[in-house]
This record gives C-alpha cells, sequence and structure tokens, in this order.
C-alpha cells in the first residue's frame, strides 16, 4: 500500500508559517472516507486580551470547539500533521494560501497562491464581534429559547453553522425590502421546521427595522409544530408569530403574504413553496434549496452529455444545478426579477445557493420564454414546477409557441 505521509519538507513549511509568521490566519485539514468527512481547523484568536488557538473537529454533523495555549496548539498541529490517508490541507496567511492534496496512492499534490498583502486583524476571534442581524438587538432570550445559545448566552458550537444559515438569510432579506415604502410585511415559512428562521425574522425586523410584521409558519410534522408555538408562547408572540400544522400544497395562511421563505425545503417541497408564492401574488420569494432528486430520475444518459451523466456525483450535481436553472428561467417567465447567489459560506452548509426573486415585470416576455423552452427542449425533461404550475405556465408557453407557428424562421 502507498504511503500517505505528509512530505516532511511541506510539514515543517506549515509548522513554521502557523507558529512563526506574524501573519498565519487559518489552517484547515479536511479527511474524507467511507465514514464521513471529518474537517478539523486552528486559528489564532484573542481572548481576554490572552493569545490563544482556537481548534474546531467536526464529524458527523457535530462541531467542537476548543481553545488552546501555545503548548496545545503544537500538540494539536503535529496530530493533524501526522494524520495518514486521502486528506487536504489548506493554509491561510496574510502572505499566500498552500493548497496540499493527499491522494488515495499517496501522492502530494501541492499548489500554492501567487504573493499577497492581506490585512490581518491583530484582534481577531472571541474578542471581536462580528457585526451580524443577530447582534443588533438583544438576541440572547431569542436565541436561548431556539436552542442556538446555551445557558450563558453563548452560541453553541453544534449550532453555529445554523446561526450563520439565520443572519445570512436576514442580511438578504433586509437587502430584499430596502426600497420597500410601507413598513408592513406579511411573510410565510414554508417548511418552517424549529422555526429557527421564522422567529428571528419577526424579531429583527420588528426590534431592528420596525416593521409591523406577522409570521406564518407552516410544517407537516405536528411535534415539530408544537414545540414551534410553545416557543412563540414563551416569547410572547403567538398573536404575532402563528403556525400552521399541514402539507404546504393544502395549508391555508391567515393573510395576504408578501413575502415566501423556504430554508432548506427538502426535494420538491422548494418547487411547491415557490408555487403557493406564486399563487398567493406575493412579491417575494427568497429559497434556499435543499437534496433535488426529481430531475436527476429523468436526465437521459444518452447523447452528448452521456460522459457526465454516466458518473453518479456528476449527474447529481448537475442535476442540482439544472434544477435550480429551470426554476430561474420559470420565476423569469411568470415575472420576476431573479437572482441566484451563494448566501452563506459553504463551511455553514454546502447547500448555500438562493433563489431571490421580486416579481417587478410583466409576466410572459418573449426573451424568458424562448430561453426557457430551449433548454428544457435541449434536455427533454418537463421541470416538476412546470407541471406544478402547468395552468399559469401553459398560458405563457401556448402562447409563444402559436407565434412561432405563425411566424416560422
Amino acid at each position: 500500500m502507498a504511503r500517505t505521509d505528509l512530505p516532511e519538507n511541506i510539514a515543517e513549511e506549515i509548522r513554521n508559517r502557523v507558529f512563526n509568521e506574524s501573519g498565519f490566519m487559518k489552517l484547515t485539514q479536511v479527511v474524507r472516507g467511507r465514514g464521513g468527512t471529518f474537517r478539523v481547523s486552528l486559528r489564532p484568536v484573542v481572548i481576554k486580551d490572552e493569545n490563544k488557538y482556537q481548534g474546531e473537529m467536526t464529524e458527523d454533523g457535530r462541531t467542537q470547539v476548543k481553545n488552546f495555549d501555545l503548548d496545545g496548539a503544537r500538540a494539536g498541529l503535529e496530530e493533524m500533521l501526522g494524520q495518514t490517508g486521502p486528506r487536504e490541507l489548506h493554509l491561510i496567511t496574510a502572505s499566500g494560501d498552500l493548497h496540499v492534496r493527499i491522494t488515495k496512492k499517496g501522492k502530494a499534490l501541492i499548489s500554492r497562491s501567487g504573493r499577497m498583502a492581506r490585512k490581518v486583524d491583530a484582534r481577531q476571534g472571541h474578542d471581536r464581534v462580528k457585526r451580524q442581524p443577530l447582534t443588533a438587538f438583544d438576541a440572547v432570550p431569542l436565541l436561548k429559547t431556539l436552542g442556538i445559545a446555551d445557558a450563558d448566552g453563548n452560541i453553541r458550537a453544534s449550532m453555529r453553522g445554523k446561526y450563520d444559515q439565520v443572519n445570512e438569510f436576514l442580511r438578504i432579506i433586509d437587502a430584499t425590502i430596502a426600497a420597500k415604502p410601507e413598513k408592513t410585511l406579511n411573510i410565510v415559512d414554508c417548511g418552517c421546521g424549529r422555526a429557527y428562521l421564522t422567529l428571528a425574522v419577526y424579531f429583527y425586523l420588528t426590534v431592528v427595522r420596525g416593521f409591523d410584521v406577522k409570521v406564518c409558519g407552516i410544517d407537516k410534522q405536528a411535534d415539530v409544530i408544537a414545540t414551534a408555538r410553545a416557543m412563540a408562547d414563551a416569547l410572547d408572540v403567538s398573536d404575532r408569530v402563528i403556525f400552521v400544522e399541514g402539507t404546504l400544497a393544502d395549508s391555508d395562511v391567515p393573510f395576504d403574504p408578501d413575502m415566501v421563505l423556504s430554508l432548506h425545503a427538502y426535494d420538491t417541497a422548494t418547487d411547491e413553496a415557490l408555487a403557493r408564492g406564486i399563487e398567493w401574488k406575493c412579491r417575494y420569494l427568497l429559497c434556499a434549496p435543499c437534496c433535488q432528486h426529481e430531475l436527476h430520475k429523468s436526465l437521459k444518459v444518452g447523447g452528448p452529455m452521456r460522459a457526465v451523466l454516466r458518473h453518479g456525483i456528476l449527474r447529481e450535481r448537475l442535476a442540482d444545478l439544472l434544477t435550480d436553472t429551470f426554476r430561474a428561467q420559470i420565476l423569469r417567465v411568470l415575472g420576476f426579477r431573479v437572482q441566484v447567489m451563494e448566501f452563506v459560506s459553504a463551511d455553514a452548509t454546502t447547500r448555500n445557493i438562493l433563489l431571490r426573486a421580486e416579481f417587478s415585470v410583466k409576466p410572459g416576455q418573449q426573451a424568458a420564454v424562448s430561453e426557457y423552452l430551449e433548454l428544457r427542449d435541449f434536455w427533454e425533461v418537463t421541470p416538476w414546477l412546470e407541471t406544478r404550475l402547468a395552468d399559469l405556465m401553459g398560458k405563457y408557453l401556448d402562447h409563444y409557441q402559436r407565434g412561432e407557428a405563425r411566424n416560422p424562421s
């Protein structure tokens, strides 16, 4: 079996740049194996005016954070460098980056960035509070109730990813409604789950932005809805933040929504959230999709794309990209301006694509319909969202195709 040790000259370079280079920012190692993915990182922090190092370990979705003095950090680094097996290391410093990938055959593939001159905050870490929407007001009671913060009000290490996701979603909502003339907003959170986003949206928009807000969370799981209602009661907002048990397709809301939110609704549940938002005549749609399997099953292996589609992981990623492309294009056909964006770092979640749409143009514009039909016909598929909105989409697609028939090129 091939050795998979890190070359000693690279290990020594990493040691030197971590502990002797003033611009050290972060070292991350990712090990991928049959048992899953293990990620560990080391970075400098300042805690109560003392220089420390913070280690963060993530495995099986669980994250642990521990702070070290210099000796502890050296020991931790040696443990990282002594790891064997296929893995990747990424060193970030003010002067430049070093990336090392150890293959299954034990080969070290090394790449370096060009010379850099990054600015480094000498007081990075715990003592430097990042300006986040949830730090713009006293969110501790909310975060404790949600279980994101512990009894002392500190963000739980295992909830850091969720905390970051909610903050970034709030930023996007903030930017989306920046030009809204009236300070009223009725919001539906589709597939609300444990209501992290549902309740955070209400408190941020009312306390920080001064909006008059009503929020309705919908989820089909009875126990989840019961928990969400109990949290709304505990926070004394149950008259303004309500929860409905049921499927998205069958549930009604007690107001006319202005905005639909969907954070990682599974597979076609994202499409259902978009469809309900359209049927409710919402102005704003903000959806971050999760796993997507419907289109994956429909893609044909033959043709010029067979080289891509024969590989499972490539087929899956292509299906994800195509699904979101079709969604964006359908929204364009129906009169929305659409932006497809990354809403959070991939470190927080790999499902970091968000569709932001605002109804602002006349539906059925020829360019949008033409692009959609060309894409759909090239792949020889019918997206689930088109089927779900068959009556509405059919009106614009049929009108365009009749026009094409009358005016053949």
